[in-house]
């Protein structure tokens, strides 16, 4: 009989996502529920060195996959590593992080060994050994609670909603070989763009701007208001597609899902497009001059004005503040 839950710890510059760390503290939480245990595994090519931070955030044991052939993320590989991790474990569930490499790759493990997958959860119901998911449904307007009937399901859940149960335990490690198939399409280079200074999914503040910054050569007033925050610099949809900056600083429904501590709206009127990727933020401000935009309504403080002028007020209270602190 499946038991115990196995947790996907996606490692990036040889450091471990903050986001993948939450949801191995979750399943810590939720073990005593499912029964068995929690195991996390490892997945690249020099990972095995990252293993006894584990135990840390509730693995009682960590399965290693390292591989040459795992350098460079590839969906195949990623794969059919993770099947392999699954079959040796034989948990109930699975979960990840939901980011971009595990929205690639995961469903793909839950369709190759017939299983469901449950995306972007924010929560879950106990009923009896049985987990409930429960994850936003048309735009962030509802919930949907799932129940799942599999005796194997996979989960993502969405980062900096789960909190993170640092504590202290060792942790056993152990090795799982996998033989990688030739793969179909192979990665020989990887180009990085110039990435935000804070990773915006992972943020616990998020400065956003839209179409009231009036233009792309007033960036450099949010990113002085993220500089004095510590905040990663978000967009919405509109000035994506205006051009005015990457679309990788998108928030949004075709954009990044964010859930941060703080989330400061600047300039954006509030489509639903946008409130389906930021509306579980803890506290949310927004600065547009309309009184009457739509963000208004789901914000918890609101500033009417324009947003040249507020913003530049704002960071230097807000450095003010810092010096005296």
């Amino acid at each position: 009989m499946s038991q115990g839950i196995l947790v996907f710890v996606e490692e990036r510059g040889g450091s471990l996502r903050k986001a993948s760390l939450e949801a191995l503290s979750e399943a810590g939480r939720r073990i005593g529920a499912v029964g068995g245990e929690v195991t996390a595994v490892l997945i690249g090519s020099a990972v095995k060195g990252l293993a006894a931070q584990l135990g840390k955030y509730g693995a009682a044991k960590v399965i290693v996959v390292e591989n040459g052939a795992l350098e460079k993320y590839s969906t195949e590989a990623f794969t059919q590593a993770l099947s392999e991790a699954v079959k040796k474990t034989s948990p109930k569930y699975v979960f990840a992080a939901y980011t971009s490499m595990a929205k690639d790759f995961v469903p793909r493990v839950a369709a190759r060994l017939d299983a469901p997958c449950v995306s972007d959860v924010m929560d879950f119901v106990v009923d009896g050994a049985n987990l409930c998911p429960v994850r936003p449904m048309y735009s962030g307007k509802t919930f949907g609670t799932y129940e799942i009937k599999a005796s194997l399901s996979f989960i993502t859940l969405r980062p900096n909603v789960f909190a993170l149960a640092e504590g202290s335990g060792d942790v056993a490690s152990e090795e799982l070989s996998v033989e990688f198939a030739a793969p179909k399409a192979k990665v020989t280079e990887v180009h990085a763009s110039e990435g935000a200074k804070v990773e915006l999914s992972e943020a616990s503040i998020v400065v956003s701007g839209g179409r009231g910054i009036k233009g792309p050569e007033n960036w450099p007033v949010l990113q002085s208001l993220c500089d004095a925050l510590g905040a990663a610099l978000g967009a919405s949809r509109a000035v994506v597609d205006s051009g005015w900056i990457d679309h990788q600083f998108q928030v949004g429904q075709t954009g990044k899902t964010v859930s941060p501590q703080l989330y400061i709206a600047c300039g954006i009127s509030g489509a639903i497009q946008h409130l389906a990727g930021m509306s579980s933020s803890k506290v949310i401000v927004a600065i547009n001059k309309d009184p009457e935009a739509p963000i208004f309504k789901h914000a918890t403080y609101g500033i009417v004005g324009d947003v040249l002028e507020v913003v530049p007020k704002l960071t230097e209270a807000v450095r003010k503040l810092r010096e005296h602190n």
